[in-house]
């Protein structure tokens, strides 16, 4: 219930940010009519439709964007037709006759008399400006879309929309009722209600064309920071409004091979990269028994360490760490992890890292040894290829600890990043236990560099979005992905924040897309402060250059660790690339990469 009440009040607000004025002509439009026969059906339709798009967007894949663009084109042809009926009241006249003539029809067949047609027309048009609304993403609206896309669809996602809608609907019904009775004084003027007439019809106009030029979710949408934006976050910390977490979905039915690729119907797969903002963790209880030991003989490979067994390591406390080297979230962790095991080493502390893969390249063996060498890792780590380890410790994500005491049993286990002082407590504390003294004092603070920075304070806007087929969403190249064989893409005339496009020649494959020539492109507008991408060199290992461009121009001081100044990179390794680096994500930015030889691969984008 409370949930809902924030939402409410965050569409409140929504009447003070400036992306709400390219829709205020068309609800002031129809002031000068009754509210319970107009207004009401236009702001119940205008709420229906965002609150339906808004989840399909959260959620839906490619062919919702697609169904989306075509729905807001229509929308905007509609609206600017009714712009032109407010400026010439004879073009109006004849397009009504067809629907008088329905209404009188409906009207005769009702007993009281009342025309039933009459409620269709501002309903239509509430629903053509839902479709068009794009409200400033302030942090009450961003952590409902943000739940969306991790949890996927759910009633509560659409029931939050709702009364986020309902709150914008109100506060516009309010200004509606206000600009009614002003309507209704200036109407006693024939010439004056005659020329508000004409101005409502140019305003209306000047809204579609705001929106039809994107300037509702480009240039209006950076004003918003100064106005609802602060008023929202102050509502959230004021409240402790809980933030997004994704959830872990079960695991697919099938035993042989990694789930990522036998579960293409699901969105996450059962594999869920758990979101970089986490709650503040409380303080270090007491520890149950979660299990014990599970067996390690499911590693098909094993490096910086013979094989190693339960049995071999009790009587030391374990930390087994679940991880890919291509997950940023992993990468994260990763200056504390090796700063655990340097510190505790000699306290009887064993990191053991199991390599879990995610995509097909990451099963390679030689590239996890390139990956730990050039990661630093020289604690010990179990290759999982067949997910044995992972399905004996029922894990869920990546990254995960699981704690381990020296009686061989599992006392903790922590998914997602952050809460490292908590972890290291617990360290600690199964140290003690085993009949440590004298451990070292203080908790480690590494600085990560590069993909291992610690994530901005801002939440990201943008999530972990996928370029291959069996789980693309957010596609907006016209007509569509095309799987399985080689196809030549066209970027859309404007993308929204969290769409992307393909541009040029590039077969888009399950778990990837291959640029067949030179000069192939993608394009993705987002809001974080990172963005990585996970690329791979051509098939035959051939280096691939690249340039990157933030807002059609070289990213200069935002350039990522990958990029030099003026976007410039090459491709020579399966790995993430991070290829934006900015000091704050707090608006909308377009990225574009163009890849300067043929045979890129590219997989996912990740955010920061």
């Amino acid at each position: 219930m409370l949930l809902l009440l924030i939402a409410y009040l965050g569409g409140v607000l929504t009447i003070l940010s400036p992306c709400i004025l390219p829709v205020l002509p068309f609800v002031f439009a129809r002031a000068d009519r009754p509210f319970r026969s107009h207004g009401l059906p236009m702001l119940l339709g205008m709420a229906v439709a965002f609150a339906a798009i808004a989840t399909l967007a959260a959620v839906g894949g490619g062919w919702v964007v697609t169904v989306n663009e075509y729905g807001r084109y229509a929308a905007i042809a509609m609206l600017a037709l009714f712009g032109v009926t407010l400026l010439f009241p004879s073009l109006a006249d004849r397009m009504s006759r067809p629907l008088v003539a329905l209404g009188i029809r409906l009207s005769e067949a009702q007993p009281d008399g009342r025309a039933g047609a009459s409620v269709f027309s501002p309903l239509l048009l509430g629903v053509g400006t839902g479709l068009l609304w794009a409200p400033c993403a302030g942090p009450i609206l961003g952590l409902i879309l943000t739940g969306a896309a991790l949890n996927g669809a759910s009633v509560g996602t659409t029931v939050l929309l709702l009364a986020y809608a309902a709150g914008a609907c109100t506060s516009l019904a309010a200004a509606l009722l206000f600009g009614g009775r002003l309507f209704a004084v200036m109407k006693r003027s024939l010439h004056t209600g005659e020329w508000v007439r004409r101005v409502a019809g140019v305003a209306v106009l000047v809204g579609v064309g705001a929106i039809a030029l994107g300037l509702d979710t480009g240039v209006l949408s950076q004003l918003s920071v100064g106005t609802t934006s602060a008023l929202e976050k102050a509502l959230v910390e004021k409240i402790d409004m809980p933030k997004p977490q994704p959830h872990a979905q079960p695991q697919s039915q099938s035993q042989s091979g990694p789930l990522v690729e036998t579960a293409p119907q699901q969105q996450d797969t059962g594999f869920v990269k758990t979101a970089a903002v986490l709650p503040e963790p409380a303080p270090v209880r007491t520890l149950g028994i979660e299990g014990q030991f599970p067996s390690l003989a499911g590693a098909t490979e094993w490096i910086n360490s013979p094989p190693l067994t339960p049995e071999a390591l009790r009587g030391k406390v374990v930390l087994v760490d679940f991880w890919t080297y291509s997950c940023i979230n992993c990468l994260r962790t990763l200056p504390y992890v090796r700063a655990w095991a340097e510190k505790y080493k000699d306290a009887g502390l064993v990191v053991l890292g199991v390599h879990s893969p995610e995509f097909a390249f990451e099963k390679r063996s030689a590239n996890v040894h390139k990956a730990t060498k050039d990661l630093g890792i020289d604690f010990p780590v179990a290759l999982d290829n067949d997910f044995k380890i992972w399905r004996g410790f029922d894990n869920q994500s990546w990254p995960a600890f699981y704690f381990i005491d020296a009686e061989g049993r599992i006392r903790y286990h922590q998914s997602g990043e952050n809460r490292y002082e908590k972890v290291e407590q617990i360290i600690q504390q199964l140290l003690a236990e085993a009949g440590q003294r004298n451990l070292p004092a203080g908790v480690v603070a590494p600085k990560g560099e590069g993909t291992q920075a610690a994530p901005g304070a801002e939440l990201a806007m943008s999530g972990e979005t996928y370029v291959g087929a069996e789980r693309a969403q957010g596609f907006a190249s016209p007509g569509g992905l095309v799987s399985g064989r080689a196809h030549v893409y066209q970027g859309p005339a404007m993308l929204r924040t969290n769409q992307w496009a393909l541009a040029g020649n590039w077969t888009v494959e399950p778990e990837r897309a291959v640029s067949n020539q030179a000069s192939g492109r993608i394009a993705y507008r987002f809001q974080a402060r990172d963005l990585h991408l996970v690329l791979g060199p051509a098939g035959d290992g051939k280096p691939v250059r690249f340039r990157v461009l933030v807002d059609g121009k070289p990213p200069l001081a935002d350039h990522g660790a990958d990029t030099d100044a003026q976007g410039y990179g090459t491709i020579e390794a399966q790995k993430l690339y991070q290829l934006v680096r900015q000091a704050k994500g707090e608006k909308a930015r377009l990225f574009e990469i163009e890849f300067l030889d043929g045979g890129a691969q590219a997989y996912a984008f990740t955010f920061g």
